[in-house]
């Protein structure tokens, strides 16, 4: 069956402009909210389906602007034999060249033969589905697109009206799983005088493979309907046609009274079986009903583990879930650009799926901070909690998210930022300074639009807080070392301090001075971060420490690193024109 090539839509609701080249399998849309991924989904559901009657109002012109019209065209390849007949199409055939996204005026050797649907709506809010071609458009041949293709070509939408497609309804799955079809007409002027289940026998034989694959489907998926499907007259029906009939459990309760992840679960499953007649599915917020499980098996339904699928589905999704079960190849990111819309394949390039694996939420952001280890994310987060708490909008609220990149080698928060960087996400790297990256990876993420914000003067965190907080915070610190390891502290300032510092001399000098020398806080700042046995190395930790004693300490310590902090919330806050 038909598949999308290419898509292009121009003054539709938030989208002045797109062209993407979507693949032939799965498709999933992410990015911050409003970016206008549903958009896209009903774009192709507009172009596309089976209808007549869709009113369209002023608000779907891009910026209320119906002076420019909407419009949005699919190429469509993969075509029938029966719809790339010369006879039929032949001025309308054009060629489409994969590795390049171009559409040509005429088919060739080497390019797809391709169909072109437009729909364009102008000011009088008038829908209108032809073919285009720049030859039909040359010889002013105008052709719609027959109704029994426009069926054909239809895409099944999953979402919220899906128990549609538990009736043997016009353009529903189960008419397209199989050939069967049932004459409900007699059998219901009967069951008006008699009984629902006198049309029951007949149903099971007349549809009894459809029910077979329903009942298998079901059992694959986990969705329980009993002992198997059944199709009775629907008590609800006012109709004599075929959309009387719907399916039912052994117990003749509706389908359509399953809960709403079951009924887009088992959907989904019949849409992979009718795979053959109809191979486009959409599905707006994918997980909505379904539990982390059933997320799997329904992306498993549309055929997200198949080497070649055999549906093409366009998913939006908001799923953490839903992301580590996809791969990069099948993750598309959707943004707003100065010139319009542009779709960003994630890909798998190195660094990529691994990122996606720990940092799903990352790519549903706006904005990333890449921080070097556990210690700079619970630094940000104790400190946003805090702000928070003074009635300023948090880090999430924003639209950032914070990812840790493991520490280690000194180049791998600007590999792991490469990754968001080149997708068109804003980037920052917290870093330490104790060790310095390679210059010219530092530069080169900075000349892309990246932001270091790095502590100073060769320091880490820890020599960073002990060197920049006022003795009182400074001693509270130790004390909350102090209570998290206990002895630990004492051999740690030993082993620094070559036996010449300890505990209590630290404590005694802030007790009686009210000061901190500058010699002793470099000492504390060299045993907080001992190797593998730091003090405050756990983002709880480090929380705490953040919200507690750093945050309320900003406006007496250092300006200096004040000014640091300052800049990753001001950074955070910036709203890109």
């Amino acid at each position: 069956m038909a598949k999308i090539r290419k898509i292009e839509i121009a003054n539709f609701r938030g989208i002045q402009r797109l062209a993407w080249c979507p693949s032939p399998g799965i498709n999933c849309l992410i990015g911050p909210g409003d970016s206008g991924k549903s958009t896209v989904l009903d774009a192709i559901d507009l172009c596309l389906g089976a209808r007549r009657n869709f009113q369209f109002s002023d608000a779907d012109f891009f910026g209320l602007d119906i002076e420019n019209p909407i419009s949005i065209t699919l190429t469509l390849g993969n075509l029938d034999d029966s719809m790339r007949t010369l006879e039929s199409f032949g001025t309308f055939l054009c060629g489409y060249h994969a590795s390049t996204g171009i559409v040509e005026g005429e088919p060739s050797a080497d390019a797809e033969v391709v169909l072109c649907l437009n729909l364009t709506v102008a000011s009088d809010l008038e829908p209108s589905w032809t073919l285009i071609s720049d030859r039909a458009t040359q010889q002013g041949i105008v052709k719609t697109l027959a109704w029994k293709d426009r069926v054909a070509l239809a895409p099944t939408r999953i979402g919220a009206l899906a128990d549609f497609n538990l009736g043997w309804r016009r353009g529903s799955v189960l008419n397209r799983i199989s050939e069967e079809r049932a004459d409900a007409s007699a059998a219901l002027v009967k069951a008006a005088r008699d009984a629902r289940s006198a049309f029951g026998d007949k149903a099971e034989q007349q549809l009894r493979e459809a029910l077979g694959i329903v009942t298998l489907t079901a059992k694959e998926l986990g969705v329980n309907i009993g002992a198997g499907a059944k199709a009775l007259l629907d008590s609800h029906s006012v109709s004599f046609g075929g959309g009387s009939i719907s399916l039912h459990n052994h117990s003749g309760i509706p389908l359509r009274s399953l809960g709403v992840g079951s009924t887009r679960l088992l959907i989904a499953g019949l849409q992979q079986k009718a795979a053959a007649k109809t191979s486009i599915v959409l599905s707006d917020e994918l997980e909505y009903g379904l539990e982390p499980h059933r997320i799997t098996r329904f992306l498993g339904s549309l055929g997200a583990k198949e080497q070649t699928p055999t549906l093409q589905a366009f998913l939006t999704t908001h799923s953490s879930v839903a992301l580590r079960e996809l791969s990069g190849g099948q993750l598309f990111v959707l943004r707003q650009c100065p010139d319009g819309h542009e779709v960003r394949l994630v890909g798998n390039g190195d660094g990529i799926q691994s990122t996606i694996r720990l940092y799903p939420e990352a790519f549903l952001a706006r904005s990333v901070i890449i921080c070097e280890g556990a210690s700079e994310i619970g630094l940000l987060r104790g400190l946003d909690l805090y702000r928070l708490d003074q009635g300023n909008v948090s880090l999430a609220a924003l639209g950032v998210a914070l990812v840790d990149c493991g520490g280690g080698d000194t180049d791998r928060p600007y590999a792991r930022a490469a990754a968001f960087q080149d997708l068109g996400y804003r980037v920052m790297v917290v870093r330490d300074d104790d060790k310095q990256p390679t210059p010219t990876v530092e530069q080169a993420f900075i000349q892309k639009g990246g932001t270091v914000v790095a502590y100073r003067a060769g320091r880490a965190l820890e020599d960073e807080l002990f060197g920049s907080l006022t003795p009182a915070a400074c001693q509270k610190l130790i004390s909350f070392a102090d209570e998290l390891h206990g002895d630990l502290i004492f051999h740690h300032l030993c082993t620094v301090s070559n036996n010449t510092l300890t505990f209590q001399a630290v404590w005694d000098e802030i007790q009686t001075t009210g000061e901190l020398s500058v010699e002793h806080r470099a000492t504390l700042g060299k045993a907080a971060r001992i190797r593998k046995a730091g003090w405050f190395k756990s983002i709880s930790w480090m929380e705490e420490v953040a919200r507690t004693i750093v945050a309320p300490d900003l406006t007496e310590c250092d300006q200096g690193f004040r000014a640091l902090m300052d800049q990753v919330f001001e950074w955070a806050a910036y709203e890109p024109r």
